[in-house]
Parts: C-alpha cells; sequence; structure tokens
C-alpha cells in the first residue's frame, strides 16, 4: 500500500514479527463506561470512545507507531475528513477490491484473511475496525491518484539528480521569500482571501511588500527573504510544491495551525555538497501565554537570552506545569508541518517565535535540538522512478489534508 498517511509505512515490514509477539501477550480489551459517547464532532459526523479505543489497541498489536490516545483521535478526525471528501464526490470501493485489499494486509502477517481476523478477535479488535482502517486507506489512495495521478511526471533529470544524492552527490538547495500570516479563526475568511491575493503576486517586490505588511515571522524585515535553505531542512511535504515553481512563482495559500503560509521561489540549484537526509529531527516547545502580545514576546526574548541549548529549557520550566514544556524526537514527515517550516531555518540551539496554539492565546518558543543524519543507499533506477513517484503523490495527499482540516469545522468533546 502506498505511502500516502503518516500510520502504515513505518511499520509495514514489521507486522509478522509484531503480530506474533502480541498474540503471544493477549490480554482482553478495555473496558469503559459509554463507549459510544462522541469524543469528537467533524463537520456532521462523530467519532466515538469505542472508535478511539478499537483503534489504539488495533495499532498496539501491530505494533504501530502514535497509539497515544491523541494521536489516535487526530487519525480518526483525519478518515474521516478523508472519506467525506470521497463521499462527494463519488467515489466507493468495490466490495472485491475491499476484500483484495483485506486479504493483502493480512498477507503480510503470513497469515489468511480469515485467521488474521480471527487472531484480532483474540486480541479485542473487531473486523469492522480492521475493515474501515483498510478501506480508508484504500479509498483514500484511490481518491489521491485520480485527483493528482496525471500531475506527477518524472523525468529523468529528476531520476539521475536522485540517484545522484543516493550515492552522496549534490544537493539541492532553494532561495524563498516566506509569508505566514496569523488567521484565528474569527480572521480565518479575511485572511484566506488575503493569501489568494498575495498568491497572485507578479514580482518579487510584489512579494516583499506584502511579507512587510502582514507576514508575522521574523524574515518580515527583509520582505520575507529567507538565506539559501537545502532541500532537505524543509518539510517533505513542501518538496514537489517547490520543486513544480519556477522562480518568481508563488505557492497556493498552505495551512497551517491558526495562520496560512505562502512562499516564492527565488532561485534553485544544485549544490557541490553531498546531499542528507533525517531520519529523526529533535526540538523542544515552550509555551507561554499571552500569544503574540508584547509581555509573552518579551518573555521569550528573556528565555532566548538564558538557553544555549534545549536542555537548558529545563531550568526556564522548573516549578511549572509539565505541560508547558515539550521535547522530543521524530522522523521529518511525522512532525506538524508549521514546526517543521520553522525548524527547517534554524541550526541546532537556535529558535523562533513565529507559532501560536490555542487559536493564538499561546506563544511558542520553538528551539532546534538536533537532527540525526540517516545514510542514503544506493538503489536502483526503477525504484527511485517508484520512490519519486510516492513522495509526490504524499506531498499532494499531506496538502490536501491540511486543507481539508483547515475548512473542516472540529469540535472535541
Amino acid at each position: 500500500m502506498p505511502e500516502l498517511t503518516r500510520s502504515i509505512p513505518s511499520f509495514i515490514l514489521r507486522w509478522a514479527a509484531a503480530l506474533g509477539l502480541a498474540l503471544c501477550l493477549l490480554v482482553p480489551p478495555v473496558m469503559a463506561q459509554n463507549l459510544y459517547a462522541p469524543v469528537a464532532r467533524v463537520n456532521d459526523k462523530i467519532v466515538t470512545e469505542y472508535e478511539v479505543q478499537q483503534r489504539q489497541r488495533f495499532l498496539q498489536v501491530l505494533n504501530a507507531p502514535n497509539t497515544d490516545r491523541a494521536s489516535v483521535i487526530d487519525a480518526l478526525i483525519e478518515d474521516r475528513l478523508r472519506m467525506e471528501l470521497a463521499q462527494s464526490v463519488g467515489l466507493e470501493m468495490t466490495e472485491e477490491g475491499i476484500q483484495s485489499g483485506l486479504a493483502e494486509f493480512a498477507g503480510r502477517a503470513n497469515l489468511t484473511l480469515d485467521e488474521f481476523v480471527a487472531a484480532l478477535g483474540q486480541a479485542g479488535v473487531a473486523q469492522e475496525t480492521f475493515r474501515d482502517f483498510v478501506v480508508t486507506q484504500l479509498t483514500w489512495r484511490e481518491l489521491i491518484r485520480a485527483r493528482y495521478g496525471s500531475r506527477v511526471n518524472i523525468s529523468d533529470a529528476e531520476i539521475d539528480r536522485e540517484l545522484g544524492r543516493s550515492g552522496g552527490g549534490s544537493g539541492i538547495r532553494v532561495l524563498l521569500s516566506e509569508i505566514i500570516i496569523p488567521a484565528p479563526p474569527q480572521n480565518a475568511a479575511r485572511v484566506n482571501a488575503l493569501a489568494d491575493r498575495i498568491a497572485q503576486s507578479q514580482s518579487e517586490a510584489e512579494f516583499s511588500r506584502y511579507a512587510q505588511q502582514y507576514s508575522a515571522t521574523a524574515s518580515r524585515g527583509r520582505g520575507g527573504r529567507m538565506p539559501w535553505t537545502p532541500l532537505e531542512n524543509l518539510p517533505p511535504s513542501l518538496h514537489p510544491i517547490l520543486l513544480d515553481l519556477a522562480p518568481g512563482e508563488v505557492t497556493a495559500p498552505l495551512p497551517i495551525p491558526n495562520a496560512v503560509a505562502l512562499f516564492q521561489l527565488r532561485g534553485i540549484e544544485e549544490t557541490g555538497a553531498p546531499a542528507k537526509s533525517y531520519s529523526e529531527i529533535e526540538y523542544a516547545a515552550y509555551y507561554i501565554p499571552g500569544g503574540r502580545t508584547e509581555p509573552a514576546l518579551a518573555r521569550a526574548a528573556k528565555v532566548r537570552a538564558q538557553v544555549d541549548t534545549c536542555n537548558d529549557l529545563y531550568g526556564v520550566a522548573k516549578g511549572q506545569p509539565e505541560s508547558v514544556l515539550d521535547r522530543g524526537s521524530k522522523a521529518p514527515n511525522e512532525i506538524p508541518q508549521d514546526i517543521a517550516i520553522e525548524l527547517a531555518k534554524l541550526d541546532p540551539g537556535e529558535s523562533s517565535t513565529a507559532l501560536t496554539r490555542a487559536n493564538g492565546q499561546t506563544l511558542v518558543f520553538l528551539m532546534l535540538c538536533n537532527r540525526t543524519a540517516e545514510a542514503n543507499a544506493e538503489t536502483s533506477r526503477e525504484t527511485v522512478v517508484a520512490n519519486l513517484r510516492q513522495r509526490k503523490l504524499a506531498g499532494y495527499a499531506d496538502q490536501l489534508t491540511e486543507q481539508l482540516r483547515a475548512d473542516a469545522r472540529i469540535i472535541m468533546q
């Protein structure tokens, strides 16, 4: 199954061993009161407590990542949005296609479909949970292929360039200008209209004027101009979008939490340095009440003067609730896009205060701790084509999901 979601690819090769271990450690399903109470409302659909517990158990049996409650709820919300879009365009999987997908899923654990369903049942996972999960993945894959497949063209130059990168050859860097406009819910319509207008910019000077007037980033004083940035430092979902731009062109508005982002490509070139890829990026986020108010920004400036590394933030947060400081390592494609965009601008020990949370009421003091490089392995030309196609489709899929979330009415219960 192609990598179009964050839930499958990282553990698909471990199914057989993981399932065998899980079935040796069977525990009864978790019992809870009011299993069918709504946990979240997504437009006109709901996510129930039963679905959350079932999805958690299913992923735990598969030894999958992101089995914590918050991640599971987030994934179920995205499932609702994706299936709602599929239904709106009349896309529905055939029963034959569903059964084939279910059997393929089970086969990766070296089990027949009946054996796999029986094993899940013993582990407390309903057959419907397994079916719903697979149907959503299959439907989303077909929707992305239908909507974006014709846009994905792999040139010989791209293949050669990727093979050079895999062999330690030249990497790519881009020269961008950025605009990130805060968009709390009460201002979302106005900001979206403004972003659509900015996306039509015809020159670097015009885009720069918009950046100076509206952007919330530290680069606004430079007209939004960023320095040369290695492509691999930017969020993976942005790579195909930026590579499709010609110098001077501007991206469509990109929805991110509480904001809208736009980028203008000013230049692109191959470098003499070997390209790098990263298996993990470690970062820390210290949350300051007050959003982008003067007191909150003053507090952030004081924190900046006190810290040189992420470890120093523990001293800053001492005596406060644990929730004020988040620190961890994630694969690049698992990092929220707005955070990934800011991290791309930073070296270890540097920080950003461009982001907010809680509908703009909380300022994020974001600090890059470390990037862990991953060695590039040599690969065949056919594999490169498949990987490039998958990567471009995944970028489109991530952007579409972000747009669906931005347009949806999501209420946590």
